[in-house]
């Protein structure tokens, strides 16, 4: 018997590759298929079932994909309805895997259709739960995504009777392997590892612990952000089907020369940085929308971008599949091509760019007294701004500055001074600002992580949000 973990840190993502005896399982497989048919090709074995959770909300799985790859039928548990061919497995139905077994364990709360998979080993001993997004290390799933009709406390309820029935019965040294790691938006805080066990769940998961029905419903139901906007498209996407990716990849991968890029983002169109943060500010195409790829890329692009418009793009040389295939796993499928040469083509044939100031914190600190139009623009969450900020700052979260009328807040004569925690998202607010004609604004270089450190700076906390 084998388990490997494939995750995948920027959407936090855990899918798994299970074999036994040349048979293989595959289960919440990405939308990029390839890591899959290759670990199966490596080990000389068959991709025998491919199994799915639930209707992922953050990520486009693979299942339509590896299943016409494959030959390999996709299973739901209960009560999954799909406009593709599918396998609804029965509660307490068992698959043979070699020479062990996957038990089906129908666990509604997160979603009415969420199951975890119970594997077996060779002895037919509960060895590893594969949890989705019922169970996460310290977690559960959050209960307020679409099911129906149902509202938050209702399918709060329903977990707690999955908790009770098909969790907690389980022997304390059962592995737990969910769908998600830390930074995940399927749950409220999501603990530092990627597996744990029944046991260690049971001592430590605040939703785990002995309580009342409702004490649970509050617990699960209480501090909940917004979800990332994207969510509902993805889980349509799952439930009804997808462009197959390769299709998807050839018509991202089409090169523009200058003069046919110029022609293309006269269109109605994105134009999508995904440089570093520091290079972008240095220079960029005006009208860009920076999102770097080395941070939470896929999620910001599925939060902030439109789905009904085409892409176009601008990357580091030789990550254009890269970019494509990224925002491929959120559900983007009108990528039109790239800049050949990147941002150097533009740069190098004397075209107009656009760019970011940078300062320092200390120079924030020192301007502040005497700048009567300085604002400070503060885009991390609600919960990170309680938790300490500048006197008098704006806190306008990066995942709202998909409302023109917040970008378009701010009078000609304010100097705007924005900020996120270490620099990555302030950078994303500043083009989104700058692409509504938001120019006199500077970047605060480090972010919140630089601005505590100053020397007789005041930090503000908004007791009331954090209680």
């Amino acid at each position: 018997m084998h388990i490997q973990q494939i995750y995948t840190p920027c959407l936090s993502e855990a899918a798994y590759y299970i074999e036994s005896n040349g048979e293989a399982a595959i289960i919440d497989p990405l939308r990029d298929i390839d890591t899959y048919l290759e670990l199966a090709k490596t080990n000389n074995s068959k991709i025998k079932y491919i199994f799915e959770t639930h209707f992922h909300a953050d990520f486009v799985s693979g299942h339509i994909d590896l299943s016409k790859a494959t030959g390999a039928p996709i299973i739901f548990g209960p009560g999954a309805q799909t406009s593709f061919k599918v396998h609804n497995a029965l509660d307490g139905e068992v698959f043979k895997l070699g020479d062990i077994s996957i038990e089906v364990l129908h666990t509604p709360g997160h979603t009415i259709e969420s199951s975890c998979y119970l594997l077996k080993d060779e002895q037919d001993r509960p060895h590893a739960i594969f949890s989705g997004d019922t169970i996460f290390v310290g977690d559960v799933g959050r209960p307020d995504l679409s099911s129906g009709n149902l509202s938050s406390e209702e399918l709060a309820g329903i977990m707690y009777e999955t908790i009770q029935n098909k969790i907690l019965p389980l022997a304390d040294d059962v592995i737990i392997y969910p769908a998600h790691g830390p930074g995940s938006s399927c749950g409220k805080n999501l603990g530092p590892n990627t597996s744990s066990t029944i046991g260690e769940e049971r001592n430590n998961n605040y939703a785990l612990k002995p309580q009342t029905k409702e004490e649970f419903i509050h617990a699960v139901t209480s501090g909940l952000t917004a979800a990332p906007r994207y969510f509902a498209i993805n889980a349509q996407i799952n439930q009804k089907g997808y462009t197959a990716i390769d299709s998807v990849i050839e018509k991202g991968m089409k090169q523009f020369d200058l003069k046919a890029f110029k022609e293309k983002i006269k269109e109605d169109i994105v134009l999508l940085d995904t440089r570093k943060a520091n290079e972008f500010a240095e220079g960029f195409i005006p009208g860009s929308i920076f999102i770097g790829l080395e941070g939470r890329f896929a999620e910001w692009a599925g939060s902030l971008l439109p789905f009904d418009k085409s892409i176009i793009l601008v990357t580091p040389e030789g990550l254009e599949k890269e970019t494509i295939t990224r925002l491929s796993r959120v559900g983007f499928d009108k990528m039109e091509g790239f800049l050949k040469g990147g941002f150097d083509t533009w740069k190098n044939a004397g075209e107009k760019i656009d760019l970011i100031i940078e300062v320092e914190a200390d120079e924030l600190m020192m301007d502040i007294p005497f700048d009567p139009n300085l604002t400070i623009v503060d885009v991390r969450r609600e919960t990170e701004f309680a938790e300490g900020h500048l006197p008098d700052a704006l806190n306008l979260p990066l995942s709202d500055m998909t409302d023109i009328a917040e970008l378009a807040q701010f009078e000609d004569n304010q100097n705007l001074y924005v900020h996120c925690a270490g620099g990555y998202r302030s950078v994303i607010a500043a083009s989104l600002l700058k692409r509504q004609g938001v120019h006199n604004l500077r970047n605060i270089k480090g972010g919140w992580a630089k601005i505590k450190e100053q020397e007789k700076v005041k930090i503000v906390k908004d007791v009331s949000v954090l209680n």
